[in-house]
């Protein structure tokens, strides 16, 4: 029996606790209203994997109850659980016993109702266990899909949730924003956080503010607030420009208005009283409007002093700001200059990523998150073993260096094409490292994901589809990389050529890869009969990611020897290619409106498209 996250304490006994059709779950009069309401969801749920539901009562306990007792004396999210052959008795601060509560339903659907005599005594390493999913690069999930997110979070004793967003809000007037996109409305954020709070999770708002405001500052409305002039003149749309322009000005006091009357209208919309306005990678600070404040003042106080700004409107609006940290790794010290109460976004990515960045904040006083990531984004097909080594690294600097929070980031850079419920896998890599130092091996917590997540009775799938990045040759960031470049879009030129031209290695041996991803969807194929019918249609997910990363390989063959007149022992047939493009995309579409909104689908669909009409056209 596995439990994610690992217990601090656990004790097994001999014994079992039969949980029958006639069980009570009895709340002792000590229990809030708030875990009254927990204990109905709880029971939902083991009814969803016994097959009855208990009864949920109060007061009086009898033999043979399953006992939940409050005790906010105990350490903040700790619980003990006690289960003997006479009955269950779970005692918990408040958001304890939620998390106890889903160490039982992970009990419960691998055991059954015959729970093992254990006793447990558990509390996090970590406070602030939090998920930041990207709402604004390409994809904006359905209500519903992010309720099924909120849910699997609760399950791994996760508390805190952020949703990206730059333009992907239906700001009210703000049409400019949001005509062409799928954006979520104040209805659907209220109705989530509610949902979130229910089971023991803050949504946190965080909206972009400083950098990456493509979509704002490409406006005809607000175009003049742009750090760079002729940002709404743009012919085409280009990912690599999104990323890497729409800078605010932030010399301009309208950009201060503007940014505090976003800011004002969203937060309203959280019970969190805590707001994260990003204000990260702002390339192109001192490079037009604000050029001759920084070259007298510093570009260094020029950011300080706009973030500063935000911080005081977030305050006096009752709530705590945070931000994040990379800019501010260039002057550490001026952390103090900012109010005490914020907190410091300190994010790295890397799999072997050093452990300086979280030393120097700590030492200039910044009280901070430790953010490592999922690393899905420009991935068709998540990069496991690399989230493993980033997140296990983050949790391991926020111990010793006493973050008070890890918050795991899945980003869309690219279009967001990788299909967001492959990154569970990196969700759950954080909410287990962030509760229990003592980190499993990584073949090991793949095993237990496969059992518990993916209800796979072999323990292998995961196994099979970290596979899958090992053969991936020609990357998605080339493939828009290469799309924009012959569609016109010269600015990145240069460096997308000697960004491809660095990554030829990848390409060896492409005809062994083909092979490999074909014999890994083969598996993949054979493992349906190993998953509970409940998990299967994963699987399909990871097939469609496979095929993906093995169709783009060999389209890279034709672009790379367009580009570098490399030459392959094969190459496959242009039309056969096309077709075989155009109907993995079929399949792809169905899956992503599965759980997204249409949002910009559109561009993923013209980039393939393009690439069929490319094949064909030789």
């Amino acid at each position: 029996m596995y439990l994610i996250p690992a217990p601090a304490k656990l004790e097994k006994k001999e014994g079992q606790f039969i949980w029958t059709y006639e069980t009570y779950v009895n709340l002792d009069k000590s229990c809030s209203l708030k875990v009254g309401r927990q204990a109905a969801l709880f029971l939902d749920k083991a009814g969803e994997l016994l097959g009855y539901r208990a009864q949920l009562s109060k007061g009086q306990e009898k033999p043979g109850d399953i006992v939940l007792v409050q005790d906010d004396g105990m350490k903040k999210q700790s619980y003990v659980l006690d289960i003997t052959e006479q009955g269950v008795r779970l005692t918990g601060e408040e958001s304890g016993l939620w998390h106890g509560m889903q160490t039982i339903l992970q009990i419960a659907e691998q055991e059954g109702a015959c729970l093992p005599c254990l006793h447990i005594e558990d509390a996090p390493a970590i406070e602030n266990r939090g998920y930041y999913f990207d709402c604004a690069r390409g994809r904006v999930p359905k209500l519903d899909w992010l309720k099924k997110l909120a849910d699997r979070m609760a399950y791994y004793k996760m508390n805190q949730l952020q949703l990206y967003i730059e333009h992907s809000y239906l700001f009210r007037g703000m049409t400019e924003l949001w005509r062409d996109d799928t954006p979520l409305t104040a209805e659907e954020i209220m109705e989530f956080d509610r949902y979130c709070a229910e089971r023991g999770i803050e949504l946190v708002p965080s909206l972009s503010s400083f950098g990456h405001l493509y979509k704002l500052l490409s406006s005809k409305e607000y175009a003049h607030l742009c750090e760079l002039e002729g940002s709404d003149k743009q012919p085409m749309f280009s990912q690599s420009g999104r990323m890497a322009h729409h800078t605010l000005n932030a010399t301009d006091p309208e950009s201060l208005t503007l940014i505090e009357g976003m800011i004002g209208e969203y937060m309203e919309l959280f019970s969190s009283r805590q707001f994260n306005f990003c204000a990260d990678e702002t390339f192109d600070l001192g490079k037009g409007r604000s050029k001759e404040a920084v070259e007298k003042l510093g570009r260094d106080r020029v950011y300080i002093d706009f973030i500063k700004e935000l911080a005081k409107f977030v305050l006096a609006n009752g709530r705590r700001p945070m931000f994040w940290g990379d800019i501010i790794l260039g002057f550490p010290e001026m952390i103090k200059e900012l109010p005490e109460e914020i907190i410091c976004l300190n994010w790295g990515y890397m799999w072997n990523q050093r452990e300086e960045e979280t030393k120097w904040m700590y030492e200039a006083g910044a009280v901070q998150y430790c953010c490592p990531g999922c690393c899905s984004w420009n991935q068709i097909s998540p990069l496991y073993w690399n989230a493993y080594n980033n997140i296990m690294r983050l949790c391991n600097y926020a111990n010793k260096y006493g973050a008070i929070g890890l918050l795991n980031t899945d980003w869309g850079d690219y279009l967001h094409v990788n299909q967001p419920d492959l990154t569970r896998v990196g969700m759950i890599y954080g909410a287990a490292f962030s509760w229990n130092s003592q980190i499993p091996s990584y073949e090991e917590i793949n095993r237990q994901i496969s059992r518990i997540e993916y209800r796979d009775s072999s323990e292998n799938i995961l196994a099979v589809v970290a596979r899958i990045q090992e053969n991936a040759a020609f990357q998605w960031n080339e493939t828009v990389r290469f799309w924009e470049l012959k569609r016109g879009i010269t600015e990145f030129e240069e460096q997308t050529k000697k960004f491809m031209k660095e990554r030829l290695a990848d390409m060896t041996e492409l005809d062994g890869k083909d092979r490999c991803l074909q014999e890994i969807i083969r598996e993949l194929y054979g493992q349906i009969a190993e998953l509970d019918s409940s998990r299967r249609e994963l699987v399909l997910l990871h097939i469609i990611a496979a095929q993906g990363v093995r169709l783009f390989n060999q389209v890279g063959k034709y672009v790379t020897a367009e580009m570098f007149g490399c030459t392959y022992e094969t190459m496959p047939d242009r039309f056969a290619l096309a077709k075989e493009l155009e109907t993995w995309l079929y399949y792809y579409k169905k899956e992503y409106r599965r759980v997204s909104e249409e949002s910009e689908l559109r561009r993923i669909q013209s980039l393939v498209c393009w690439y069929g009409d490319y094949l064909r056209q030789k």
